[in-house]
């Protein structure tokens, strides 16, 4: 798939204002500081599309971008971590949990993990979360630049065994060397083809 044009559409922080207008969506999900804003600005070609931050919990709102004027990538709030209260983070969980539920042109989530961790409770819970609910799901395991090949073998391994999903399930990505990219656009268009 190539990406020809890309616009930031609107960001949303209430459920009531999720945008139903008919184009497939594919949201990016994870933990703060996971790589999501990188990793949609890699896909799309562009630096600064998807702000990213040194600050975990820094995305609070769901991000709409417009791809080829027929589809979206959405940004959701990152989860886990938030230095503004809890009351802050039961509200990001809502809105995530109503937009995963609610919208009604949703194909795909990719859930990002880092892959030089270990699946965090959340990123199981989020895993539970879209099996339990139906909803189509690839994990990304991001930042594989920053581990040696063997290394890289080990996690996968520790990582598919500890959410319990087969390895077709996962892309491998960088958005340092834009590893993934092109296995995971075309995946996205094989979606697409598909409707």
């Amino acid at each position: 798939m190539e990406i020809k044009n890309v616009k930031y559409l609107t960001s949303v922080v209430d459920a009531s204002k999720i945008l139903q207008d008919g184009k497939a969506e594919f949201a990016f999900v994870g933990r703060s500081n996971v790589g999501k804003s990188s990793l949609i600005n890699m896909l799309c070609n562009r630096k600064k599309l998807a702000l990213t931050s040194s600050t975990p919990g820094k995305t609070k709102m769901i991000n709409y971008f417009l791809v080829n004027n027929s589809f979206k990538f959405v940004d959701l709030p990152g989860y886990g971590y938030s230095k503004t209260g809890k009351s802050h983070v039961k509200r990001w969980a809502d809105i995530l949990e109503k937009y995963l539920l609610l919208s009604k042109q949703l194909k795909l989530v990719f859930c990002l993990i880092d892959c030089r961790i270990q699946p965090t409770e959340n990123d199981k819970m989020m895993i539970d979360f879209l099996l339990y609910n139906n909803i189509p799901f690839k994990v990304i395991l991001t930042k594989i630049d920053k581990l040696s090949k063997s290394q890289l073998a080990s996690q996968f391994d520790i990582i598919a065994k500890g959410l319990g999903l087969r390895k077709e399930s996962f892309f491998l990505s960088s958005s340092n060397n834009r590893n993934g990219r092109e296995e995971i656009l075309n995946y996205i268009e094989g979606v697409l083809a598909s409707e």
